[in-house]
């Protein structure tokens, strides 16, 4: 059911966090103006080259981070990256600048670069390998090895979603503070046919904080709904939670019309994305950051949730099943449940969220976590939850297929064969640019992300077999590799990202074999 109530219309003028309205929208970088030499005794090419070498300068320098869509880069240019990958991986997992200029400097500008602009996909990759420092060298553009180039933070990539998508996807709160203080908007949205259409930033790292871990492993649709409700909120205040929690609110105060976010999420019946807003975003929601005039968030939330249950008991027809009816009343009154109890405790849960970022016994937490629900009147039921079922993934700190929970797609790794293929993916020692994640990365499936929801090929680490059904085995794989070699013929190169999927790559027009990988140690 679509509903836009006053309130929610309101919302699109009061809520307005972010402050990108000005930034242009563009499918091409403007062109500059022709130069002109008229041709005279005594002309001096040197000179030319000279004074071109300086108006490519200036150009560059003085290009805005204008929103381009779609990616102006050649697929050539592309395929260039993937041929320098070998040379790229080191200097981006352990963020060496010093080693990054040099390589731009001698030659891999030509793959990194096009239209005197650093290209969307080397932003995008570095981003993936959370390489903060390479990232602010070239969001900067201020070193003189970049010839006055820098990144444009706006510019999409062709896979359909921008760098702050990638930050989000990562849960680097760093990153995405860095890309914001670059200019990059966080009311971008995804597009492209191998990728959910109309995502926000913001969308990215709600819907991937819902996959995480202990909310997958803890809560049933099947539970009661206030027992459902209760223990999502003791689960969201676990420390293992805050990263999440942060990286939401981070980009919940950039984005315009949040209410209107949480709106839909609350309208399709998504309690969970919609409980992760509620708190991570409360601030924002009770419009305190505003005119003192302006109404609270959570009341006219709360008014919508009553005027939509109004229309729900009056607008169905006699044909409507009443077990149907009933549920769907069930779910907004969950969400009403949910919003009053933010609303009214969401503050004391924050403050103890943050003072509480430590490891913290999870008994302990929870038995926290529900006296404070108690003493503003809300009284948990149903039996208290089993801390056994609390339990990260099963990855490894230094396996670099582990590493993966940036997005898919970015970044790939171009090796000669399978073999090669394994070697770099159970290398032991990683760099100091890639592992800082790690905490996130023990809890949230980087291959379920909602960035590579549809795209067609993926890879998976070793310890989500469970989640790899239809998924070609390894040993399939070595088996086609060996008997490729056994008749002669060299094994088809694997392009494989460095967070688990596979990107495409063609060669003269010819498309390259892509395979399905699942990762060993």
């Amino acid at each position: 059911m679509e509903l836009k109530f006053e309130e929610v219309a309101a919302l699109d003028k009061d809520n307005v966090n972010g402050v990108d309205g000005s930034i242009t929208v563009r499918s091409v970088y403007p062109l500059g103006p022709c130069p002109h030499f008229e041709y005279t005794e005594g002309f001096d090419m040197t000179k030319i080259n000279e004074l071109m070498a300086e108006r490519s300068l200036s150009m560059a320098k003085s290009r805005a981070n204008d929103i381009i869509i779609p990616d102006p880069t050649p697929e050539w240019v592309c395929d260039d990256f993937f041929d320098k990958y070998a040379k790229l991986e080191p200097i981006f997992s352990k963020d060496n600048v010093r080693r990054f200029l040099r390589l731009f400097r001698n030659g891999g500008g030509k793959a990194m670069s096009w239209d005197l602009s650093i290209t969307a996909q080397t932003l995008t990759f570095l981003v993936s390998f959370n390489a903060l420092q390479c990232a602010q060298l070239v969001l900067e553009g201020e070193a003189p090895e970049l010839r006055g180039m820098h990144a444009n933070p706006n510019c999409i990539n062709k896979y359909g979603y921008f760098p702050l998508h990638q930050a989000a996807e990562r849960f680097s709160v760093d990153m995405i503070k860095l890309l914001l203080r670059h200019g990059a908007s966080a009311n971008v949205r995804t597009v492209g046919k191998e990728i959910i259409e109309d995502l926000l930033p913001l969308h990215v790292a709600v819907e991937n904080t819902c996959l995480h871990k202990y909310l997958e492993d803890n809560l049933s649709p099947s539970q009661n709904h206030l027992d459902y409700i209760y223990n999502l909120i003791r689960l969201l205040c676990l420390p293992e939670m805050k990263i999440f929690l942060d990286t939401t609110r981070l980009l919940a105060e950039k984005t315009n019309n949040l209410l209107g976010e949480l709106w839909k999420y609350i309208e399709d019946g998504k309690l969970t994305q919609s409980a992760v807003l509620l708190l991570a975003a409360q601030e924002q929601i009770r419009g305190g950051c505003s005119s003192s005039s302006k109404k609270d968030g959570f009341d006219m939330i709360k008014s919508n949730i009553l005027r939509l249950s109004f229309t729900l008991i009056w607008g169905k027809g006699s044909n409507e099943m009443p077990q149907k009816l009933l549920e769907e009343m069930k779910a907004l009154y969950c969400a009403g449940l949910l919003v009053d109890v933010i609303s009214r405790v969401g503050e004391p849960l924050s403050a103890y969220i943050q003072a509480h970022s430590e490891v913290v016994p999870h008994v302990e937490v929870l038995e926290h976590v529900s006296s404070i629900l108690k003493e503003y009147g809300f009284c948990p039921t149903g039996d208290s939850m089993d801390t056994l079922n609390l339990q990260p993934y099963d990855c490894k700190k230094s396996d670099r297929e582990s590493c993966g929970s940036t997005d898919a797609n970015r970044a790939a790794t171009k090796t000669a064969n399978l073999h090669a293929a394994k070697k770099k993916a159970a290398r032991k020692e990683v760099g100091g640019g890639w592992d800082p994640t790690y905490a996130r990365r023990r809890f949230f499936p980087y291959w379920r992300s909602v960035l590579q929801a549809r795209f067609p090929f993926k890879v998976y680490p070793t310890y989500a077999r469970t989640d790899a059904r239809s998924v070609l085995d390894i040993e399939h794989l070595h088996a086609s590799v060996r008997n490729s070699m056994a008749n002669g013929s060299t094994p088809t190169p694997i392009i494989v990202d460095p967070v688990g999927r596979i990107s495409p790559l063609t060669r003269n027009n010819q498309p390259t074999r892509r395979l399905l990988l699942l990762l060993v140690h």
